[in-house]
């Protein structure tokens, strides 16, 4: 029998004229990136709170936290990596995720293999991408910025934690 937990998650960002545009893990030239302590990738985050919740460990400010120098300007897939060692050390491990990207900008139909490729190499696990657009209503539709939606699949193992972890 598998003890096998789903997990949602949510996350949106303005836009920041000038930053790089780091989505799904994928550098985005010719797009304004979104504002953020980190890279602003909020595919990724959605992702890392979606596997958090799904294994009872938290959510991304609790992961990370903000105003921590360390993560000045990290990149999604960094995170990634760590949650899956964090995952990894509880015992749990990560089945799958999904994450839809809610945006106007950019358009992911030609990159959408190397973002699953990149997160799912990052995550140790296999990441579904899609996007849609608002048709143009509400912040995403009109360009401030950009949102992600995530689900997760986790199975629980039953390894106790060690200290710190």
């Amino acid at each position: 029998m598998h003890n096998l937990r789903a997990g949602t998650a949510f996350d949106a960002h303005q836009l920041q004229a000038g930053k790089e545009c780091w989505i799904a893990g994928v550098l985005h030239p010719g797009y304004d990136g979104c504002e953020g302590h980190s890279d602003g990738d909020v595919v990724s985050h959605a992702i890392v709170d979606a596997v958090l919740s799904a294994a009872g460990l938290g959510d991304l400010g609790s992961f990370v936290g903000v105003g921590r120098p360390e993560y000045d300007g990290v990149r999604g897939v960094q995170l990634l990596q760590e949650l899956k060692q964090l995952v990894d050390a509880h015992g749990h491990s990560i089945i799958n995720a999904s994450a839809q990207l809610i945006a106007q900008t950019p358009k992911m139909s030609k990159v959408r293999e190397e973002c699953e490729r990149t997160l799912s190499e990052a995550l140790g696990a296999p990441v579904s991408v899609s996007a849609t657009t608002t048709d143009h209503m509400g912040f995403t539709g009109s360009g401030q910025g950009r949102a992600a939606i995530a689900t997760a699949l986790v199975e629980l193992g039953t390894k106790v934690p060690t200290s710190g972890t």
